[in-house]
């Protein structure tokens, strides 16, 4: 009995320890505690990193045209809408996204472009607009921030480049203003229709222009006489005032004979604005490829120098018709250009120096006849490696 006693004891025992390596085994594990500094310091660095992604990724999404389009505030002069066919120009701008304000402007019938715009740019544009802290904000505080980063930006606040101003002029206007230019003898100080200090990029529209003219010019002489009667202009007059805007002032004029003409205008150059954010990150920024790339097909070439002989045969491989086994035999021969430069360089005669490698022999496959480099490649290299014309035509198959 007391053997029985025992073996059961000892199964039962086995057992138990069978039954915990099997199902209640648990692998040993590590856990950092907050007081652990090395811890603290890895979660704030992947905090930090996840903030800074996220604020590119933010900026990146903020510079789409289309999300710069429902930023873009167009503010109208009420003084444009006295005309009959400023609506065509409004349902245009309220059918392409973009908000649109009647406010009073400085100048009269005047359209001018503002923007509402977050301060992130990672392109290192406006580093004023960075926030002063990288870490993500939670609550109230990131709520805050937003708000502040679309505020619109004040017009004395923003780069002379973003301030856009279309101004609207009658034809009388204009007419007057042209025969100033066109009457004075040395290039004009001050330009009609500009404020001495402006601080936007101005654009004239004149609407009708070329219909004033002929309604009110006799069908002969074709010339309008304005407000004194020793002043006259025609189209001839009106080009020359076109030229002296765009070389002394910059200032393009634009001429459409009807308002619908000037609503496609205005919206294709809303449109053009909404696309500049994401043309000058990018004129900014590195190419997206580089040589040193995996797919380029450029050689690496180390510090060491290796590498180089590997360079000299992809550049022997550029001349037109010349094959891998080609290549093979000139760089065996000459492992670097100055090498074959030399060569070049101890021939006594031209013929000599344009027949250096004709008699190369190339490593033929099996069943093949061998054969030589030939006298036009190695006449192709001489002349590329010692002309000094840029011009030489080298490749005379073509």
């Amino acid at each position: 009995m007391a053997e029985v006693r025992s073996r059961r004891t000892a199964g039962s025992r086995r057992g138990r320890g069978r039954g915990r390596g099997q199902g209640q085994r648990r692998l040993p594990t590590w856990e950092v505690s907050d007081s652990d500094p090395e811890g603290a310091n890895t979660a704030e660095a992947g905090a930090e990193a996840g903030g800074v992604a996220g604020e590119r990724r933010a900026a990146v999404k903020a510079r789409r045209p289309e999300q710069v389009l429902r930023r873009l505030v167009v503010c109208v002069d009420p003084a444009v809408l006295e005309d009959a066919g400023a609506d065509i120009l409004m349902e245009a701008l309220g059918a392409l996204g973009c908000e649109c304000r009647i406010e009073t402007q400085r100048l009269a019938r005047s359209l001018q472009w503002n923007e509402v715009r977050p301060s992130l740019d990672p392109c290192g544009v406006s580093p004023s607009c960075w926030p002063t802290s990288r870490t993500p904000h939670r609550g109230s505080n990131q709520e805050r921030d937003d708000a502040q980063a679309m505020r619109p930006v004040p017009p004395e606040l923003q780069a002379e480049d973003e301030q856009e101003l279309l101004l609207l002029l009658e034809p009388q206007e204009f007419l007057q203003g042209a025969a100033q230019l066109t009457q004075m003898s040395s290039p004009p100080c001050s330009m009609p229709w500009i404020p001495l200090e402006s601080l936007t990029h101005l654009h004239l529209a004149v609407i009708g222009l070329e219909a004033y003219l002929w309604s009110h010019q006799p069908s002969a002489q074709r010339i309008q006489q304005l407000e004194s009667p020793e002043v006259s202009i025609g189209w001839p007059e009106v080009e020359e005032a076109l030229v002296l805007l765009q070389l002394f002032a910059d200032l393009d004029v634009l001429l459409v004979a009807s308002w619908q003409e000037l609503s496609q205008h205005v919206c294709a150059f809303t449109k053009a604005l909404a696309q500049r954010p994401s043309k000058q990150c990018r004129d900014t920024q590195a190419f997206a490829f580089c040589t040193a790339g995996r797919w380029a097909s450029g050689q690496r070439v180390s510090r060491d120098g290796s590498g180089l002989r590997g360079v000299w045969w992809k550049q022997i491989r550029q001349f037109n018709r010349v094959s891998p086994a080609v290549a093979d035999a000139i760089v065996t021969a000459f492992p670097s250009p100055r090498l074959l430069q030399q060569a070049f360089s101890a021939c006594s005669t031209e013929q000599e120096r344009l027949g250096l490698l004709a008699d190369l022999p190339v490593k033929a496959r099996e069943g093949r006849q061998p054969r030589r480099v030939g006298p036009d490649l190695s006449r192709r290299i001489c002349l590329f490696l010692t002309t000094a014309n840029p011009d030489l035509l080298l490749d005379l198959g073509f």
